[in-house]
């Protein structure tokens, strides 16, 4: 394995982990919008708080996918194509979440705006879902030929080990959402989220719990990666009980930023233990590797200059939006 294919996989795993900090947030509020308001004014509040910003965090899931598709060309093909109906329900709701924002600012009629604020939350927990369960059925092992086609049946993709995890990272998100919500509105609408807060953390540490088990049974990754695993295992809850910690207190920051971290660490755990793998066999003999499946050197070594031009901008971009749009927001 080379160093470039070796830093290719990482900014994969980097821009995954990016996204789910920064789409998380975004799709718990939208979860929110008719779990946590109680009125028109709130839910205008609440979609207004992520306005200016779902689109541009959206756009890390597609660099992450071109990224796989320009470097890791074999990934690709094996992932999207062995999951094509799940990526394609991830689509689905992530177009009914777009054109949810625009459609229930035209409806007239309060029956169309109720239906495209619900099409708002349920597209919202359905995309992290199955996100969730693809990432998790991805390191569980499929069953992959020689060829790198995953031949899968319905409990390949629909098993104890993967809706667990759709179910932890969509509470994850909706949990993000709230310390966003806390940190983003004021008033009666903040408060709130602070009780669902409370009342929804000891739900995620069982939940927690669960999956450690469940990774144990349905992965290697104690048998090949023990103390890696047990210590990003360890920091996911750490982060989850100081985020619970910082809600109590109602330190907003830290419950936002502790909280919304347990999203990049879990993507941490998959990709540590898929590592030097990038898509997991139950014949360990068809998984395929790293230095398999990317592309030439050539290309990598254009890549990466490609990426370092663009990314100031890209990053530079969005701290400025985050800064313009810093101010809280009021239910009216």
């Amino acid at each position: 394995m080379s160093s470039l294919q070796f830093v290719w996989f990482l900014l994969i795993g980097l821009l995954f982990a990016i996204f789910f900090f920064l789409e998380g947030f975004d799709f718990g509020v939208g979860m929110s919008v008719n779990t946590l308001a109680n009125n028109e004014s709130e839910r205008n509040a609440l979609v207004r708080s992520i306005g200016p910003h779902w689109d541009g965090n959206e756009v890390y899931l597609i660099t992450a996918g071109g990224a796989m598709f320009a470097s890791f060309g074999a990934w690709y093909a094996s992932l999207f194509s062995g999951f094509y109906v799940m990526f394609l329900l991830v689509l689905v709701a992530l177009i009914m979440r777009g054109v949810s924002f625009e459609f229930r600012n035209e409806m007239r009629t309060d029956f169309w705006r109720r239906f495209w604020e619900w099409s708002l939350t349920i597209s919202s927990l359905a995309a992290p879902f199955l996100l969730g369960m693809i990432f998790t059925d991805m390191v569980k092992g499929m069953p992959i030929d020689t060829q790198g086609d995953v031949i899968g049946h319905f409990t390949d993709y629909v098993n104890w080990f993967s809706i667990v995890g759709g179910v932890a990272v969509a509470l994850l998100c909706y949990l993000h959402g709230l310390n966003f919500v806390r940190l983003k509105t004021e008033g009666t609408l903040r408060e709130r989220a602070r009780v669902w807060g409370k009342v929804l953390y000891p739900v995620l540490f069982a939940g927690e719990v669960v999956f450690a088990i469940l990774v144990y049974v349905y992965t290697d990754f104690f048998t090949k990666k023990p103390i890696s695993t047990l210590l990003i295992l360890a920091a996911i809850v750490l982060l989850s009980v100081l985020a619970y910690v910082a809600t109590l207190k109602d330190w907003e920051v830290t419950s936002f930023i502790s909280g919304g971290l347990t999203l990049p660490a879990v993507v941490m755990l998959l990709f540590v233990g898929l590592f030097p793998r990038v898509m997991v066999a139950n014949n360990a003999a068809n998984s395929i590797l790293i230095k398999n499946a990317s592309s030439s050197a050539y290309t990598l070594n254009l890549m990466t200059w490609i990426a370092l031009c663009i990314l100031p901008f890209v990053l530079a971009y969005q701290i400025w939006s985050y800064w313009v749009f810093y101010k809280r927001i009021k239910a009216n």
